[in-house]
């Protein structure tokens, strides 16, 4: 894979309009299409299986006026409220594509506050963009015209999705930042960032091309745009370090890029397998929103993979001695011929520092780490999981307004009813189901039946709102104590089940994710033990990001502090996603910095040496690295959307404990430790430089000009 990569990297390097033009086109083809036959993201919240979508699919055979989405608007006054004022309200609502019935208005004890319920018999996902919301808006606006507040509320307006691009913007600025702080050169910290940006494009575009045919989350994209934007980064950002570093040891332009391509490309590729590997444990959640997550991420982190690989060797071919900082670059020639170069210290003293530091104390470096993840973790153990609704949204948004309305004047579960969906050809009596419910503690309200053939509905409103554990526990009473031909759905059931699916498949997901990717590792670098290492490492940097999100998030006091109204629940799709996400990218820094100590190994056959050696070339560019991914990420964490926020600032976490904790003290700490035993297998015993001549590395120990030479243009260069 080395001797390929880097005939590639000297090719695009060599000939460095070619590869731009054609990224171009390709980029320029894969728009066109995307805005021909793209389609639009929409969520698919069916849940194969489970008790609530049993009850949706009885709905929709027997009664399609109550199986699809719902709308509120709530409409509220300083004085009590006309009902004639809602009579052309509630006319306009009913010609709404898609409406089967507009409810009377419910309204207030004092009158003041009015309750307008529109239900549909179409499923939220039928909605494209804010198409949905924007029918409701014109259907209320001579209210407002008039001096009315209306909010709107339900599962129509909670469903849009408008990113602002702030998250990625707040990103690009502080990566570029950290990049010129790095590299010390507006050239080269200009590169990785445009790389990235042109692989989310080219991903962007094929995102769109797949929502035509199959259903994508409306956080699909985000998610992919978040996770491609930080790996991409990242990944260019380690082939041009390869690259300025040949360039320092005396190699041309060419000879740079192929031999970093050979290196640090071969890393990048070992990364990106494990971050794709990782993605396919999504599939096992059963949730096609969860399969479209990992779609619509593979396709970013393969197309910024692409772009490393190939634009970073072109536009460091381009750009020549320009990637150095000023006072390093040799001119272009002398006499017609290349000027030599004088080799240049690579070991940032800071980091040579520190890797020696950990070399004189593995044990206590060893003991400190472990004691810090565990404190970060324990929190985790108090975890409670809840999808999220309007009741966690910024009170800003008009579906939080219509939320705190509806809880002050009718009751907080208003906000979440109990639907009863009965076989009538099963329960004969609906006066007994009613009333035995009615009796159950923590029931609020219990409406009258709606009748329709074999079917009838029945809503129950509990006393407390949906996210309170107390309503989880009325559904279990429900449900356990109805009658067979009773099925329970609505927005509680469905949250619920979901969260007992997500928490059932976890361990699943865990299980295949890890097992996935120690073989994977096992087999590139022949070491298992190291392999084993790593996966208990990044198992522990999780653990710690789950930590950190139950304790700022469960609190009400740091809830605030990150925009929140108040401590809530952590959402049942963040657990599964950031576990799928996190082990991939964990598992980038462990084999950046494991590529260098085991290319020292097989050049050296100093263990200890090797591990001091490897953290001091690799720790500054892993920090740098990881700097980036954790101010993207951190982007992410400011968006509104509590999900978004959630997985951003998970994501954050786990990968600043990552690089430092982790990668800077505990990796190197213990591999110190187990010394010569980190590259045992089963078949042979490297004790001795000579057993590891023919092991395989990632990274390969060849000189510079072997590898570059691969490449016919680099002799001449």
């Amino acid at each position: 894979m080395s001797r390929l990569l880097g005939r590639l990297g000297g090719a695009a390097a060599a000939h460095p309009w070619r590869v731009i033009g054609a990224w171009i086109v390709a980029l320029v083809a894969l728009t066109g299409l995307s805005l021909t036959f793209g389609g639009t993201p929409q969520d698919d919240y069916d849940i194969p299986g489970t008790s609530s979508q049993a009850g949706t699919e009885f709905l929709r055979e027997h009664l399609p006026a109550m199986s699809g989405t719902e709308a509120r608007v709530v409409v509220h006054s300083d004085r009590p409220i006309d009902p004639a004022a809602l009579d052309s309200l509630q006319d306009r609502l009913s010609r709404l594509d898609g409406d089967a019935a507009v409810t009377p208005p419910r309204m207030s004890a004092d009158r003041d506050t009015a309750l307008v319920g529109v239900q549909y018999d179409v499923p939220v996902t039928d909605f494209h963009g804010t198409e949905g919301v924007d029918a409701l808006k014109t259907a209320v606006a001579p209210l407002e015209q008039a001096g009315f507040q209306v909010e709107l509320g339900g599962q129509v307006p909670e469903n849009v999705q408008a990113p602002s691009g702030t998250a990625e913007a707040v990103g690009i600025l502080a990566a570029l930042l950290i990049l010129g702080f790095a590299l010390r050169s507006v050239v080269a910290a200009g590169l990785p960032i445009g790389v990235a940006v042109a692989g989310l494009a080219a991903a962007g575009a094929c995102i769109t091309l797949l929502a035509r045919v199959t259903d994508v989350s409306g956080i699909a994209p985000t998610i992919a745009t978040m996770v491609g934007l930080g790996v991409g980064i990242d990944y260019a950002l380690l082939l041009v370090a390869r690259h300025v570093e040949g360039l320092r040891a005396g190699l041309s332009p060419i000879e740079a890029a192929a031999h970093a391509n050979a290196t640090a490309g071969a890393s990048v590729v070992v990364a990106g397998l494990t971050v794709l590997v990782s993605l396919f444990g999504l599939r096992l959640s059963t949730l096609p929103m969860y399969s479209s997550f990992g779609y619509a991420t593979f396709f970013a982190v393969i197309a910024v993979m692409a772009a490393a690989l190939t634009l970073v060797p072109a536009l460091c071919g381009l750009a020549g001695h320009r990637v150095l900082p000023g006072r390093q670059r040799r001119p272009a020639e002398i006499d017609g011929k290349p000027a030599p170069a004088t080799p240049v210290h690579l070991q940032p003293a800071l980091t040579a520092r520190w890797a020696a530091r950990v070399g004189r104390r593995p044990v206590l470096a060893t003991v400190g780490a472990l004691i810090v993840l565990a404190v970060l973790t324990a929190p985790m153990l108090g975890m409670r999981t809840w999808p999220q609704d309007a009741g966690s949204q910024p009170e800003s948004n008009t579906t939080r307004q219509a939320y705190d309305l509806v809880a002050e004047e009718f009751g907080p579960g208003a906000n979440g009813p109990l639907i009863l969906a009965v076989d009538r050809t099963k329960v004969a009596d609906l006066g007994a189901v009613t009333s035995s419910v009615r009796e159950m503690p923590g029931v609020a309200l219990v409406a009258q039946p709606i009748v329709e053939g074999d079917a009838a509905v029945i809503v129950v409103e509990p006393t407390t709102g949906p996210q309170d554990e107390a309503t989880t526990e009325l559904l279990q009473r429900v449900r356990a104590g109805v009658p067979d031909g009773v099925l329970v759905t609505g927005l509680v059931a469905v949250f619920a089940d979901i969260s007992d699916r997500l928490a059932e498949r976890l361990w699943i997901v865990v299980v295949f994710v890890v097992a996935v990717s120690l073989v994977l590792l096992t087999v590139l670098f022949r070491a298992p033990v190291v392999a084993v290492k790593a996966a208990l490492m990044n198992l522990l940097s999780v653990g710690a990001a789950y930590g950190v999100l139950t304790l700022i998030f469960q609190n009400d006091v740091t809830a605030r502090l990150v925009g929140l109204p108040h401590a809530v629940a952590v959402s049942s799709w963040v657990p599964v996603l950031l576990f799928t996400v996190l082990f991939g990218l964990s598992m980038d820094y462990e084999v950046f910095l494991l590529s260098r100590v085991r290319e020292d190994w097989l050049r050296t056959g100093d263990a200890h040496g090797s591990v001091i050696r490897g953290l001091s070339a690799s720790g500054r560019v892993i920090s740098s690295a990881a700097a980036i991914m954790v101010a993207v990420f951190t982007g992410f964490a400011l968006d509104p959307d509590v999900t978004v926020k959630m997985i951003g600032l998970g994501m954050a976490t786990a990968v600043l404990i990552d690089a430092t904790v982790i990668r800077m003290v505990l990796v190197p700490a213990t591999m110190l430790l187990l010394g010569r035993y980190n590259w045992w297998t089963p078949f042979t015993f490297t004790g001795t430089r000579a057993a590891t001549g023919n092991a395989t590395s990632t990274e390969q120990s060849c000189p510079p000009a072997t590898v570059a030479t691969a490449h016919p243009e680099a002799r001449s260069a």
